[in-house]
């Protein structure tokens, strides 16, 4: 038979109303009561129904996750990480897909909100970085959490994650120079993201860091995809002067770089050295292993579900953290 709170409550010793108290998180309950009635839940199994508790309660367990983003890797990687703080905290998820650039993501955001009862949202770029989407969000006071690339932020930003893509992108590029490399080109990933200028920034600022010009001849635009990688070498490989080296803006490019360089008949690393970002699976499926910027999206998406579920607990505290990406050195790169 299916464990009950009743079960809970008269194994621990406690009331019913205790019980709730704990597996809602309250901080009132005292810390013995709490592991007493841990311990029961653990040694009866006991599965809080959280559409009930959703249902009696007028406050939500429920946080949202919104993406629009083409690398499946990334997230899963985000799914896992926000999952890992919900489960922790006593907290279902729900997962919604959209398209960032459609007319109507505000309102199909704000509804979604509404209609779900959620306590929080996890927002992704390129919708934690559209100021339409947290102007309509603010509206409704809404409660979310951004992960964004930057540096640095004030308390008045709100719940941020911040990602220092910048710094990730100018060591590994420094990588590329330290090695002896002085001709290097840049694949971006789309635009609408911050991630790829900040990329582009950090990329630049080695560069000029070390005395190096920028040869933005050998600069392209794409997308965050294995084709648009494909693409963009294609291109950087058939000039006249090639670079020696290229940066990709992430894992996939890098990987769709190196496949069109090795049916060129390219040697790598020999003939050319190509970095990716992120530290995905990709990185490390290719052959060879690619010289990437390890970014831990999985901790990442954790941190900021946690930041989210602790503001929702009757506070207005705003919080925020920032992760530095390192580059992790493998295979795919070596002296020109």
């Amino acid at each position: 038979m299916k464990v009950t709170i009743n079960d809970v409550a008269k194994h621990a010793g406690v009331s019913i109303k205790t019980v709730s108290r704990v597996t809602n998180n309250e901080s009132s309950v005292r810390q013995t009561t709490v592991d007493k009635v841990n311990a029961a839940i653990n040694e009866l199994n006991y599965q809080p129904n959280l559409a009930a508790r959703n249902l009696a309660s007028t406050k939500s367990y429920v946080i949202g996750f919104i993406y629009d983003n083409p690398n499946a890797y990334y997230i899963i990687d985000m799914q896992n990480g926000i999952l890992s703080a919900c489960q922790d905290k006593g907290y279902e998820l729900l997962i919604h897909p959209c398209n960032a650039t459609s007319d109507t993501i505000c309102d199909e955001l704000t509804k979604m909100v509404k209609h779900s009862r959620l306590s929080g949202l996890v927002l992704t770029p390129p919708m934690s970085e559209d100021p339409k989407i947290l102007a309509a969000l603010d509206e409704i006071d809404a409660n979310y959490v951004r992960i964004i690339a930057g540096e640095s932020t004030d308390a008045e930003n709100g719940l941020t994650v911040l990602v220092n893509d910048k710094h990730g992108a100018l060591e590994i590029t420094q990588h590329l120079i330290d090695m002896g490399h002085s001709d290097i080109g840049f694949l971006s990933g789309d635009q609408q993201h911050e991630s790829t200028k900040e990329r582009l920034a950090g990329f630049k600022d080695a560069l000029e860091h070390n005395n190096l010009n920028v040869n933005n001849t050998w600069v392209l635009d794409g997308k965050y995809s294995f084709e648009s990688g494909v693409e963009g070498a294609n291109k950087l490989i058939n000039l006249t002067k090639r670079p020696t080296a290229i940066v990709a803006c992430n894992d996939e490019i890098a990987a769709g770089a190196l496949f069109a360089a090795r049916l060129a008949g390219l040697d790598i690393p020999k003939d050319l050295s190509i970095v990716g970002f992120e530290d995905s699976p990709f990185s490390r499926q290719t052959w060879p292993k690619l010289t990437t910027v390890h970014q831990p999206n999985v901790k990442i998406a954790k941190v900021a579900t946690e930041l989210l579920i602790a503001n929702s607990k009757e506070t207005t505290e705003k919080k925020s953290m920032v992760f530095t990406p390192e580059p992790v050195i493998r295979d795919s790169s070596s002296k020109p």
